[in-house]
């Protein structure tokens, strides 16, 4: 089939999804509308964009990337059997709508909720098909549910030797204060961790490494495959499971994590998964204490990229 993925690829997760497309023999285009980088022309624009926003709900930049969206479609020439788009909420409705004229079907991909980003609630009609790491989000608006993905899968035995006991990677937001706290935590407890946090701006903590560039995913994954667990704390009001919890499960890593919903899902193992407390986060040394106990393979690849792919696909006709 002629697919076309069309994501806000800012981590490089997307490309694992175009790859286990091409392997499975479809011809795939990659619209990865991260690489547009809108700028104002003036200030005039910069406060009329926030008129628009306040007001009419409505947003420059997703103009701005749905045009360029709609021009590559056009110069692939064409028509799609599938257009995969992920983070829809981040191009205009107009666009979305101009988009289906391209392929013969549509698919979505959200992982966010609709507590955090409400543009994903006008968007879910425009597709002939709607996916979410959200299961109240599947509820409620009668979606259908997919995790996120494993992507970097490599069953060949268990690390015995690592770096660090805990690898934390994520921006600065309102999880800062738990970070912060998890982080004292663990220095008092002499367990050794790295913890880097992404910020435009200088920020300083002892506790904390600050970086003023996205990370590439390739070094995050040496800083991983060094770490014995990694952490992961839920923004508020998501349950969805990130992508720390898929790279765990590939790389064969311990977790910490907030989000207590885990335990719904069927590689759930308190042995290597500690949830914690955002509020009172205590992160005992006996947890680093046994070894990794490896998800049977049956369980480990429905989440793995290339089954993600298949069940995405599947039934649509």
């Amino acid at each position: 089939m002629k697919i076309t993925v069309i994501s806000l690829d800012n981590w490089g997760f997307n490309k694992y999804i175009v790859k286990a497309l091409e392997d499975q023999g479809h011809l795939v285009h990659h619209i990865n509308f991260n690489k547009y980088k809108y700028r104002y022309p003036s200030s005039f624009h910069k406060v009329y964009n926030f008129i628009l926003k306040t007001i009419f709900k409505q947003n420059l930049k997703t103009r701005f990337y749905g045009q360029k969206i709609i021009k590559k479609l056009q110069e692939i020439k064409k028509v799609q059997d599938i257009i995969i788009t992920i983070k829809a909420d981040h191009i205009d409705t107009k666009s979305l709508r101009e988009l289906k004229k391209y392929t013969r079907k549509s698919i979505a991909f959200f992982n966010d909720n609709t507590e955090r980003c409400p543009k994903i609630i006008p968007a879910i009609p425009l597709f002939d098909k709607v996916y979410s790491f959200e299961k109240e989000d599947c509820e409620k608006f009668e979606l259908n549910f997919a995790t996120n993905w494993i992507y970097n899968y490599e069953p060949d035995g268990v690390q015995k030797e690592f770096e660090y006991q805990v690898f934390h990677i994520s921006s600065r937001d309102r999880r800062l204060p738990t970070i912060a706290k998890i982080a004292a935590d663990l220095r008092s407890k002499d367990i050794v961790y790295k913890i880097i946090m992404y910020a435009r701006r200088n920020h300083s903590n002892p506790d904390l490494d600050y970086i003023s560039e996205h990370m590439p995913l390739r070094e995050m994954n040496e800083y991983i495959k060094r770490s014995q667990s990694l952490l992961d704390i839920q923004r508020s009001g998501q349950k969805g499971l990130t992508f720390r919890v898929f790279e765990s499960l590939g790389l064969q890593k311990k977790l910490i994590t907030t989000n207590s919903d885990i335990k719904t899902y069927d590689f759930y193992n308190p042995n290597n998964i500690l949830v914690i407390d955002p509020d009172n986060p205590e992160i005992p040394v006996s947890f680093f204490e046994t070894e990794y106990e490896p998800v049977p393979v049956g369980i480990l690849k429905k989440y793995v990229v290339d089954e993600w792919v298949a069940n995405l696909l599947k039934n649509i006709k």
